[in-house]
């Protein structure tokens, strides 16, 4: 009979590293509690990395420059997560305005639309990730850089969208042609189709 450590060593070795669990994905190998020893076993022999409460990752390894155990972004939790649940997920406010360069504020906490659960993911240091479930709209786009456009602009409103604003998104859109974003014409708001077709002109 293998132990419950070796039945999840075996399971997190078979998907690789760079994933991320919860403790329920192991509930099958054993009694709550006997699952939550293992966990904290794997942890202290640095196998797993507990991130936040009950959510384990299997790290990533650097042998190259002999950086030893890389840590993962919140984006990579945030991905890891998503990719658990078989759900979609999109950036949304602070977060879309720094992926853009319309903020140089590393916003503390990442919040993203999600078509999975709604959840709030603690992560140490005070950090957090935010799932909000949306409607089917919001996650629709085709390209990612209008998806992300919308959103930062719902971000800033209407009212205090400023000309450096409007320079940067402009310097974006340069680099797509207008139709790959125009595609996606439907899902915006009007003021932000506006804005769009006047910076292609």
């Amino acid at each position: 009979m293998k132990s419950i450590d070796d039945k999840i060593i075996d399971n997190i070795k078979k998907c690789g590293r760079g994933k991320g669990y919860f403790s329920s994905d192991f509930a099958s190998y054993g009694e709550t509690k006997s699952v939550s020893k293992a966990l904290e076993r794997l942890v202290k022999s640095q196998i797993l990395l507990r991130l936040s409460r009950g959510f384990y990752y299997y790290p990533k390894i650097d042998k190259k420059l002999g950086l030893g155990i890389l840590y993962p972004s919140l984006e990579e939790i945030a991905q890891s997560i998503a990719q658990r649940d078989k759900a979609r997920i999109v950036p949304t406010g602070l977060y879309a305005l720094n992926r853009l360069g319309l903020s140089t504020q590393v916003p503390t906490n990442f919040v993203y639309f999600t078509d999975g659960s709604a959840r709030k993911v603690k992560i140490g240091n005070g950090k957090e990730i935010l799932f909000k479930h949306t409607v089917p709209k919001n996650l629709a786009f085709q390209n990612d850089l209008a998806m992300l456009i919308v959103f930062a602009l719902k971000e800033i409103t209407k009212e205090k969208v400023m000309q450096e604003h409007l320079d940067r998104i402009k310097f974006l859109l340069q680099k797509q042609p207008k139709k790959q974003i125009m595609d996606d014409a439907k899902l915006m708001p009007a003021w932000i189709k506006s804005i769009i077709m006047k910076l292609y002109e």
